[in-house]
């Protein structure tokens, strides 16, 4: 019997309506809209030469692409996660770069390129609310390699994600880890 009033259950259900929305969108609004994050990328509260991960959109995910090359073209080194035991490693992105499989449906650059520690985690997610919670895919990858970097030094976690997948109210659980801030095509906001 499914228990309603878990945690655990309730953003299963907030995860399918976010990811509903986002998948009720166009291609060619996804695209305009994943364009326009590159337009706020003066207004994100990265430190100067900061190593930034981004991600390798998949699905309909936003496409932070627009947004890296900028961040890129700014100065700062960028990585890609690449998920492995016991939480995600991050390689280091060049232009050209020969991408592999890097787990769950997504590329990064291969097993050559250097092993890096971002300062700056730009994050997909299924749905967020107005508090900073987020909603990911129910993996735990970036929760573990959140807390894996925190021990390392300072961590900004920016969420990119659709204005529309924003729900009322996400229920948290002690693992869960808030963002510092999301970047929708309306904007960055800035949580706590």
């Amino acid at each position: 019997m499914i228990d309603l009033s878990s945690p655990a259950t309730k953003k299963n259900i907030l995860r399918k309506q976010a990811l509903a929305k986002r998948a009720a969108m166009g291609e060619l609004e996804r695209i305009e809209k994943s364009l326009a994050l590159a337009d706020h990328a003066g207004t994100l509260p990265i430190p100067a030469g900061a190593i930034v991960s981004g991600f390798w959109p998949i699905r309909d995910e936003i496409d932070p692409r627009p947004l890296l090359d900028s961040l890129r073209r700014k100065g700062h080194p960028l990585c890609l996660p690449v998920v492995a035991d016991p939480h995600l490693v991050f390689r280091t992105l060049e232009p050209g770069a020969e991408l592999v499989d890097a787990g769950f449906g997504t590329v990064a650059p291969g097993p050559a390129a250097a092993t890096v520690l971002p300062r700056v985690l730009l994050m997909p997610l299924a749905g967020f609310d107005d508090a900073g919670n987020r909603i990911g895919y129910g993996k735990g990858h970036y929760d573990t390699a959140i807390t894996a970097l925190e021990k390392t030094g300072p961590l900004l976690c920016i969420g990119l994600a659709f204005a529309a997948q924003e729900v009322d109210r996400v229920p948290t659980e002690a693992h869960d880890k808030p963002l510092d801030g999301i970047l929708t095509e309306l904007g960055y906001r800035a949580f706590g």
